[in-house]
């Protein structure tokens, strides 16, 4: 299976960067140990047994940490790659996949991808927890969106990132 060549929108990159970023175990167990502190500062202030100041800071480190990861991390990555302005074409087979460009070929083995996800707009696929590429959904016509499905099943065996 081929695609057409592809380019990447921003505002669909960006979206695709908070999917990686909600989805990464880590960042989970940060957001929901940040929240459970968030509510029980505000219960302490609500039964005052902590200072306005006290519930202000810690509901001030929710905002902050919840806008660097909805906003500033997924556009500061998308600024720092490279990848996301150039146009790819990518052919996946039965042993391998081939993404290429303008510049340059390069063909991976299936048994290089550690997991795979799929958001809205793109598959996901992983190198390892922190490598991974996107693969826009409309780079491949509707008809075998269900094919490339079923093969990134059947040949990226998902392993815990």
């Amino acid at each position: 299976m081929t695609s057409d060549f592809f380019e990447y929108n921003k505002q669909k990159v960006i979206h695709a960067l908070r999917y990686h970023f909600i989805s990464r175990k880590e960042i989970k167990i940060m957001m929901i140990l940040l929240n459970v502190f968030s509510l029980l500062s505000a219960a302490l202030f609500f039964f005052k047994k902590i200072s306005p100041l006290a519930f202000l800071l810690s509901s001030s480190l929710w905002f902050f940490m919840m806008i660097l990861f909805w906003f500033f991390l997924p556009r500061i990555i998308y600024k720092k790659s490279a990848s996301f302005k150039d146009r790819f074409k990518i052919t996946l087979n039965e042993l391998d996949f081939t993404l290429a460009h303008s510049r340059a070929t390069k063909t991976y083995a299936w048994s290089e991808l550690s997991n795979w996800m799929e958001s809205p707009h793109f598959f996901h696929l992983y190198f390892n927890a922190t490598s991974f590429f996107l693969i826009p959904k409309e780079a491949f016509e509707n008809g075998i969106m269900d094919n490339v499905r079923e093969q990134f099943r059947k040949k990226i065996k998902k392993q815990s990132l």
